[in-house]
């Protein structure tokens, strides 16, 4: 499995972000330059892990800190040795759902009703700069002040770096056309999708408009011909965050395996 965060669409993507990316044999090395102290190396999902690589590039970057997190493959081991230590916070989930597209999908009996019920909304596709502007702005108005919302530039080049059926930004709608909630999903490969980023306000919420929307996701990840829809992320009891509880219980009632991670592994050094 190729991880999408080891895909060239991700590398461009986090280009345009302010990311340096060198991509080399196959694997993607983010650095992020940070005045004065030096830069920040990470490497995320690799299938391989080449430490003489990494030791090259925390010298030519000036790197006080590598991040690693490990793909399902690799001996965790083998970090402790170089140096590495499990840290307390990952950056990307540790554990997550895969759903098997190639089979019939066996949901939970509340979530075959809610995505009934949510069959009633008007949901839309949107894909031009204006469309993810107004987006952007019923997501903004949806959720406390305190969540966390990309930019409007940062979705805006998640699209374009993400063409076409490589990532799709869902919008449902309530009968006067306002946007009530919304789903971004991204391809890494013809084998993977996953659920980017969801959000719903209170009207959608009560409407169950979070059940329609992953399911016309999971839909099109199918109709793409992909295997696997990954759901990007659940609880994990090893890394408790508690406010991931109430939408895992959201994401198992759609079914799928559990997939365990490694976790993050990180390493400091003086950038000389």
């Amino acid at each position: 499995m190729t991880d999408i965060r080891q895909s060239v669409n991700y590398a461009k993507y986090l280009k345009s972000q302010g990311w340096i990316i060198e991509r080399i044999k196959n694997t993607n090395y983010f650095i992020r330059k940070l005045p004065l102290i030096g830069s920040v190396l990470k490497i995320q999902r690799p299938k391989n892990i080449d430490f003489k690589t990494t030791k090259k590039l925390e010298k030519k970057y000036r790197v006080f800190q590598t991040i690693i997190e490990p793909n399902l493959n690799l001996n965790s081991q083998k970090l402790k040795a170089n140096n590495y230590k499990l840290s307390k916070n990952p950056y990307l989930p540790s554990k997550t759902l895969h759903l098997d597209l190639t089979s019939p999908f066996v949901f939970k009996k509340e979530t075959r009703r809610s995505i009934k019920i949510g069959d009633k909304l008007k949901i839309v596709e949107y894909s031009t700069p204006k469309e993810i502007e107004k987006f952007y702005k019923a997501w903004k108005k949806s959720v406390s002040f305190n969540r966390y919302v990309p930019n409007l530039e940062s979705l805006i080049n998640l699209k374009k770096n993400f063409l076409n059926n490589h990532s799709i930004f869902l919008a449902s709608h309530n009968k006067v056309g306002n946007i009530i909630g919304g789903a971004i999903f991204t391809r890494s490969s013809h084998d993977f999708v996953y659920y980017w980023y969801g959000f719903t306000n209170k009207e959608g919420r009560t409407s169950l408009s979070q059940y329609s929307l992953l399911y016309s996701g999971i839909l099109w990840a199918r109709k793409q011909g992909c295997k696997i829809f990954d759901f990007e992320g659940i609880y994990d009891d090893r890394f408790p965050n508690k406010s991931w509880l109430g939408f895992t219980h959201f994401k198992k009632s759609f079914g799928g395996s559990e997939v365990l991670y490694p976790g993050c592994y990180t390493k400091f050094r003086l950038p000389i």
